[in-house]
């Protein structure tokens, strides 16, 4: 399928348009998902199983786009696959209230600012160590990292912050 009748038929609401059911590689490029990842949310439930053509290939809706959007929306607010469970649980239970999904963003809240408190704390100690070097030194005599030799040495942890250093290089 070309990519802009992709493009399309993810975009528009079945009510807009004829159904056009895609495969799996036409719904993660328009999605930007991998194809892996889609499979792994249907693996969790979090997406229904698509039907499947004569050949075997899966054979993917508006409404299966739909939800992955909402899937990835989520996920880039930083909640868990847990936590988009919940809020599909919400999108389904058409009629129901805004309870569920009001207790659920104030829960996320409230990990969000723990998790800010510790960044805070972990910037804090940061430029504490950074602070401590004048440029004149080498190596192990550097007091930064004298300064954090000691803090192992003594034991103190560092403030404790969630998730991976983006910088980090590969283990």
């Amino acid at each position: 399928m070309q990519a802009w009748r992709t493009r399309y038929a993810l975009r528009h609401p079945p009510s807009a348009r004829a159904p056009t059911p895609v495969k799996i590689s036409d719904l993660a490029r328009a999605s930007g998902t991998s194809a892996d990842a889609i499979r792994y949310y249907e693996k969790l439930g979090l997406l229904p199983a698509p039907q499947r053509t004569a050949a075997g290939w899966r054979s993917y809706g508006a409404a299966h786009a739909e939800r992955l959007a909402l899937i990835r929306q989520a996920r880039a607010l930083g909640m868990s696959l847990h936590e988009v469970r919940a809020l599909l649980d919400c999108f389904d239970q058409s009629g129901a209230d805004c309870a569920a999904a009001h207790a659920l963003l104030d829960g996320h809240l409230e990990h969000i600012s723990g998790r800010i408190r510790q960044l805070r704390a972990l910037e804090r100690q940061l430029r504490a160590l950074r602070a401590r070097c004048d440029w004149h030194c080498e190596g192990a005599h550097c007091a930064i990292v004298r300064g954090i030799a000691e803090q192992a040495a003594s034991g103190a942890p560092a403030a404790p912050v969630d998730g991976v250093h983006p910088h980090a290089p590969p283990a």
